[in-house]
């Protein structure tokens, strides 16, 4: 009786004759390193996975003193607890992550961030992908002082010229809800702003108020404390935005829970959605598609944003030159019936 003939690890070489490039490319691609377009990219990561093909990145490491481990963290707000996997932005950019990491034959350990700073300085990885980095922050300090690679997962709200970071284009996503609004008929915007010490509401401010000056309309903001409860801290901000007089007509909220505040705070108001007010929101939150009504989301491709923080770290971890250090990922809106009015009697016949 003949054997079956013994499996063999498929080769770097069989993966360029399946994408129909060369051993170079395919490299390139796996380590997120050279100046490869997306569709090559994805492409050749496809021709990876269709032959089950694995690079020996944990090899290789272990042969040049390295542990073929990646890590994910985030950081902390002293002893208050955050379940980021909780929060489907993370949860998505782990995932998003993971898949990558594993890809490139790397280990992707997602990292508490209740951690002691012992376990911080003697977690063994070859590279640290840090995510939601404050002014204040005791991870990104600590992490600094191991002299391993590091790239952070948003902009770094001091950022040095050496700093490496993937994030959301902000200001494109929050321009393309804020003109979505305006074509909707919205006159009156109003947004309700986090205060942290984190990069991101620094940023919306500035792509929200640089948007009002263009159009020559005001901005109407209101701010309330993150923490230690947002949800109520922000639907006292929304109830005082549509106190104003004139009153807003519509309403941007920046975090994953905001569609449900502000939605809490018109009810309270007696205010009718989509007909007294647009409502809108930065979240990948699915449950918004079944809301009452369902509620227009922005969605900052976490999963993008993840895949793009592995490449950009593997690519530091080997020193390879001329690497874009700091990258954007395209927001997608996704427009639902909070922010589209009803068509009136008078403008379908036109009378």
């Amino acid at each position: 009786m003949e054997s079956s003939r013994a499996w063999r690890r498929p080769t770097l070489g069989a993966v360029a004759v399946r994408a129909g490039v060369s051993t170079a490319t395919v490299s390139n691609a796996l380590n997120g390193t050279g100046r490869l377009s997306e569709a090559t990219r994805q492409h050749v990561l496809a021709a990876a996975r269709e032959l089950g093909y694995a690079p020996a990145s944990t090899a290789r490491a272990l042969a040049r003193g390295g542990t073929g481990v990646l890590g994910l963290t985030m950081t902390t707000y002293g002893d208050l607890p955050v379940s980021y996997t909780e929060i489907p932005y993370y949860a998505q950019l782990t995932l998003g992550a993971m898949a990558a990491a594993h890809e490139r034959g790397y280990l992707l350990l997602v990292m508490p961030s209740s951690m002691s700073p012992w376990m911080w300085l003697n977690t063994p990885m070859d590279g640290v992908i840090h995510g939601g980095p404050r002014a204040e922050d005791p991870v990104r300090a600590i992490l600094r002082e191991r002299g391993i690679p590091m790239i952070s997962e948003g902009r770094p709200p001091e950022p040095h010229r050496c700093d490496a970071w993937v994030d959301a284009d902000h200001e494109a996503g929050l321009r393309l809800l804020l003109d979505h609004l305006a074509r909707s008929g919205a006159r009156r915007i109003g947004l309700s702003l986090p205060l942290h010490d984190d990069a991101y509401p620094r940023l919306i401010a500035h792509a929200y108020r640089s948007w009002c000056d263009e159009q020559g309309v005001s901005a109407l903001v209101e701010e309330y404390a993150s923490l230690p409860d947002y949800f109520t801290a922000e639907q006292d901000a929304v109830g005082r935005l549509l106190d104003r007089d004139p009153r807003p007509d519509a309403v941007i909220g920046v975090y994953s829970d905001s569609g449900h505040n502000i939605l809490a705070a018109a009810r309270r108001q007696g205010l009718r959605v989509p007909q007294d007010l647009l409502v809108a929101c930065v979240s990948e939150d699915p449950d918004y598609a079944t809301t009452t009504p369902p509620v227009t989301t922005l969605s900052l491709r976490p999963d993008l944003v993840g895949t793009e923080a592995v490449d950009l770290l593997i690519a530091l971890i080997n020193a390879r030159s001329g690497v874009e250090r700091r990258r954007l990922v395209q927001p997608v809106l996704v427009p639902r019936r909070s922010t589209r009015r009803a068509v009136s009697r008078t403008d379908r016949t036109g009378g």
